[in-house]
């Protein structure tokens, strides 16, 4: 009904409005010109998120655009549902807003989901609350990642939950300032290394930079001074956020999250090497995920060189 009464009119307005944003930091930046800024290296991509905090009819409608807008628009590559999760609508409404979003999936099924579950603590909400989030949202909305994920000890049988997310490889976006900032949750009391123990797919992440004044370099100093991490501890975190990314294409890994062996097109070359076989460019131009992979590799190598 709602796509009968126009909703997809507000995919183009949603498209419009970031040819604006996109057209506007092309100019401020000064992309294509002889003193372009080294910023407009950086490659962006979007995720459509819907608002959480208000009526069940409004977030049905924002989902379902949000759907309209990522299978119209390819700088979309997925959805998240943001504002505080500890709000009063946001907890009463949360199981119907993960059956509002299986639902919807399940229509449009090639759409990737990150979600913000689980970020609540002892205290901001009752006890009981702090029940399920993660789990609806893997189990019913079908989340391939899992924003924050910070009271997943608290969760309904956690370490089955813990050994479930391992199992279908879903990434968790740890965000360590900010659950600090904003949970008051640090140090030990983080689950971080508990994902980490579990085998849990794990990426740094700075949550909003704006907000935290911080960049995603803080986050690596903070979980290294935090958690005494190496430096194969970082390749594997930045490799894992790759893989876990939702560019188009094959991953350049011949499994899911195991980084010592590359796709049988690109299995005998030199990782990241300049002039890739015929067979690994081959492959290379069929994904945008592996082309970001390969680069990585080659940036590993220049820097080790360099060490």
């Amino acid at each position: 009904e709602l796509l009968a009464h126009g909703l997809r009119d507000d995919v183009a307005l949603a498209k419009t409005g970031l040819d604006q944003a996109e057209a506007l930091r092309l100019k401020r930046e000064h992309c294509g010109q002889p003193d372009a800024a080294s910023a407009c290296q950086v490659q962006v991509r979007y995720l459509c998120q819907v608002l959480r905090g208000f009526s069940k009819e409004q977030v049905f409608a924002q989902t379902l655009l949000c759907f309209e807008t990522v299978s119209a628009d390819p700088r979309f590559v997925g959805i998240n549902l943001v504002m505080p999760e500890d709000g009063y609508t946001a907890m009463s409404d949360y199981a119907l807003h993960m059956r509002i979003v299986g639902f919807l999936h399940a229509l449009y099924a090639k759409i990737h989901l990150s979600l913000h579950a689980g970020e609540l603590a002892p205290g901001l909400v009752p006890y009981e609350g702090l029940c399920c989030h993660i789990r609806l949202a893997v189990e019913q909305a079908q989340a391939e990642r899992i924003g924050h994920g910070v009271d997943i000890i608290y969760e309904n049988h956690p370490h089955a939950l813990l050994k479930e997310m391992a199992a279908k490889h879903l990434l968790v976006e740890i965000s360590l300032t900010s659950n600090d900032m904003i949970l008051g949750v640090s140090g030990k009391d983080h689950p971080f290394s508990l994902y980490r123990m579990f085998g849990v797919p794990v990426a740094l992440s700075t949550d909003d930079e704006g907000v935290s004044r911080i960049d995603l370099t803080h986050e690596y100093v903070r979980a290294v001074l935090t958690y005494d991490l190496h430096y194969a501890d970082l390749k594997r975190m930045v490799r894992t956020g790759l893989e876990h990314s939702f560019l188009p294409g094959a991953s350049l890994w011949s499994a899911p999250d195991v980084f010592n062996r590359a796709v049988s097109p690109c299995s005998q070359d030199s990782l990241g090497t300049e002039k890739p076989s015929t067979n690994c460019a081959d492959f290379l131009k069929s994904s945008e995920r592996a082309q970001q992979q390969w680069e990585l590799e080659r940036r590993f190598s220049a820097f080790e060189s360099e060490s």
